[in-house]
């Protein structure tokens, strides 16, 4: 299984998967929106502009490969009743994959999700999340399925704001914060080891776990480019302005299920097979 077709792979977590995948000898061809953006980023990648609304597009990326990878999302400013990459673009995909024979559908879950259901908590978001689950493992088709805990990335290009870092509410359970660059290589080592039948499902975590708190505090005290202090939100103020505010309903949300999931290190497995992450969060902010 040699040739893969990325979707998502300009995005904060796709772009690292990409890398991970030509530097481990794959035949990388991805299907993008900015073809200027991508060009600057893989300029010796085989790139195909086009959309997730359009199957001659999709067919036309997914044509002689063997596998596909997908790094989809809900963006922060998506209404439900709009078009959404993870479902009527994934139903094309699935579509596509099965009549052009695609070996293996790979995609990036979170373990974050698995909120939805828990407590009442009911958003159509997790929902998407989950069908988006199913219909890939109904596909028929073999898949490879990715949890990952919260990325370190999360607190400098969402959490972060100018001086400031973000925090909403408080956190109940720890959370096994992981670096994209160690995820990148779990994924790109999974299309080495596992056999072309065979479907299995992955949780990804790091290598320490904290509180949102802790994580920012420690992140401010290795991130040497400025200096950072913490600012907190009430959680019914960010649900006020998300009445009037599609962003910070979603916040309101994302941060909501992140406080209350009680995350659980699973991820053993992962590691025994696709190696251990290396990439503590004091690394990661000192490298910013």
């Amino acid at each position: 299984m040699k040739k893969i077709l990325v979707i998502g792979s300009t995005g904060l977590l796709g772009k690292p998967v990409t890398e991970a995948l030509i530097a481990a000898g794959f035949d990388v061809k991805i299907l993008v929106r900015d073809k200027k953006l991508a060009e600057k980023l893989f300029p010796k990648v085989s790139i195909i502009k086009g959309d997730l609304r359009n199957k001659v597009d999709v067919e036309k990326a997914m044509h002689n490969q063997d596998a596909v990878f997908l790094s989809l999302s809900v963006k922060q400013t998506e209404k439900e009743n709009e078009f959404h990459a993870e479902s009527e673009g994934l139903d094309l995909v699935i579509e596509v994959a099965k009549s052009l024979k695609i070996k293996r559908i790979a995609y990036l879950a979170s373990l974050v999700h698995l909120y939805q259901g828990m407590n009442n908590f009911d958003w159509w978001v997790f929902r998407i999340k989950q069908e988006a689950v199913q219909k890939i493992k109904n596909s028929g088709i073999t898949n490879t399925i990715f949890y990952p805990s919260t990325f370190m990335e999360s607190i400098f290009y969402q959490s972060k704001q100018g001086s400031m870092i973000a925090l909403g509410g408080k956190s109940e359970y720890p959370m096994y914060y992981v670096a994209a660059k160690d995820y990148a290589q779990q994924v790109a080592k999974s299309f080495e080891v596992l056999q072309d039948s065979e479907s299995r499902d992955f949780v990804i975590q790091g290598l320490e776990a904290f509180t949102q708190e802790a994580a920012a505090k420690t992140f401010i005290q290795y991130y040497k480019k400025e200096k950072l202090r913490t600012m907190w939100a009430p959680m019914f103020v960010m649900k006020l302005m998300g009445v009037f505010i599609q962003k910070f309903n979603y916040g309101f949300h994302i941060v909501k299920a992140l406080n209350k999931y009680p995350e659980k290190f699973e991820a053993q497995p992962t590691w025994e097979l696709l190696g251990k992450p290396q990439i503590m969060l004091k690394d990661f902010a000192e490298s910013l």
